[in-house]
C-alpha cells in the first residue's frame, strides 16, 4: 500500500498449498517465493503462512506442509515491505519460551515485519505423530501465551504453571520492537475461553472465515462476541485490532464446487465484486483481510492484483 493509497484496509495473500496437496497442491521453495515476491510487487500488505507437521485423515493418504518457521525466515530474508504472518503458529509444537526468542529473532530479521499469529492447534493425528501432547489444549495455550506475551513485551518472566516453566528468564538481544511483535490469537464465537484469552492478550484477533460463509454479513455476531470478551477482562475493544481470513474463489462458476452444508461460501464475482465486499469488510470494523484464493501458485496473486488496484482507488 503506498502512501497515495485509499484502501480502506490491509490485505493479506495467505498461502495454503505448501507441500503434498495440503488443499490444492505442491508447491516447492522457488514457487513459494516467487509468490511473496511478486505479491510484494502487486501491493499485498502481508503474507501468511499455516503451521502444521502433517494430516493424516480418513479415506485420504497422509500430506503436510513445510515447517511454517523456517519459511517465514527464508521470506523474511527474500521480501522488503510486506508483513509476515503465522496464520497460526502452534504454541504446542515449540517451547514457549523458545518460541518468544524466535519470533524476537524473526523480527529481527524482517526488520520489524512479523505478526505473531498463535493457536493451541487442532488436528490430533499430528500431535500423535510428532509425540506431542494433546490434552488439555487450552490449558497449555493458556499458559504458553501469557508466558510468550510477558517474555515479548518485558524482555524477562519467571513463570512456573502446570505444563511450562521458565525461570528467570530473559530475551538478550532484543529485536528492533521493544515490545515485540504483535500477537494474534484466532477464535469464533464458539470458543469463550479462546475469546476471553484474545481479551486479555492479543493485539489482533483473527477470525477464520474459510470454512464457512466468507462474506461480510458474518461479521457482526463475531464483532460483538469479541466486544463482549473485551468488556468482561475490562478492556476497551476499540484496543484490539480485526483480522478475518476470507476465500476467495475466482474460478468460472462452471469449475467451482457448488456451497453445501459442508462446502465453504468463498467470495466470487468479479474484480469489482471482489474489492466492494473488502470494503464492506472494513466497514464492519475489519482492519486486516487474509485471502485465501483457490487459484495457486503466481496465478492466484495475479488473480487478485486488479482488486487491490480498485480497493487502492477508494
Amino acid at each position: 500500500m503506498t502512501s497515495a493509497s485509499r484502501r480502506p484496509l490491509k490485505v493479506g495473500f495467505f498461502i495454503s498449498a505448501m507441500s503434498g496437496g495440503m488443499r490444492d497442491g505442491a508447491l516447492r521453495w522457488p514457487d513459494i517465493r516467487g509468490m511473496a515476491e511478486r505479491a510484494e510487487e502487486v501491493g499485498f500488505d502481508s503474507f501468511w503462512i499455516p503451521d502444521h507437521l502433517l494430516f493424516k485423515n480418513p479415506g485420504e493418504e497422509p500430506h503436510g506442509p513445510w515447517e511454517c518457521w523456517s519459511f517465514l525466515c527464508a521470506l523474511a530474508a527474500s521480501t522488503n515491505r510486506m508483513e509476515l504472518g503465522s496464520l497460526v503458529a502452534c504454541t504446542a509444537f515449540r517451547n514457549p519460551a523458545l518460541m518468544a526468542k524466535m519470533a524476537d529473532t524473526l523480527d529481527e530479521i524482517s526488520g520489524g515485519r512479523l505478526i505473531l499469529g498463535l493457536g493451541a492447534g487442532w488436528h490430533e493425528p499430528e500431535f500423535t505423530a510428532y509425540g506431542y501432547p494433546f490434552d488439555g489444549r487450552v490449558g497449555r495455550f493458556e499458559e504458553a501465551v501469557r508466558l510468550i506475551r510477558t517474555l515479548l513485551r518485558d524482555g524477562h518472566v519467571d513463570f512456573t504453571g502446570t505444563y511450562y516453566q521458565a525461570r528467570d528468564c530473559e530475551l538478550r538481544p532484543r529485536g528492533p520492537r521493544p515490545q515485540g511483535p504483535p500477537i494474534l490469537i484466532g477464535s469464533l464465537a464458539t470458543g469463550p475461553r479462546m475469546l476471553r484469552l484474545v481479551a486479555e492478550h492479543a493485539d489482533l484477533w483473527n477470525g477464520w472465515l474459510m470454512f464457512g460463509r466468507s462474506h461480510p454479513d458474518t461479521v457482526p455476531p463475531l464483532r460483538d462476541a469479541v466486544d463482549a470478551a473485551c468488556v468482561t477482562a475490562g478492556r476497551d475493544p476499540a484496543t484490539l485490532g480485526r483480522t478475518v481470513g476470507v476465500a476467495v474463489d475466482q474460478r468460472p462458476g462452471r469449475k467451482r464446487n457448488p456451497p453445501t452444508q459442508s462446502q465453504p461460501e468463498p467470495l466470487t464475482g468479479s474484480p469489482e465484486e471482489i474489492a466492494e465486499a473488502l470494503r464492506a469488510f472494513a466497514r464492519g470494523g475489519i482492519s486486516h483481510v487474509q485471502l485465501i484464493p483457490s487459484l495457486q501458485g503466481i496465478e492466484g496473486v495475479e488473480a487478485l492484483a486488479p482488486v487491490l488496484e480498485l480497493l487502492d482507488r477508494g
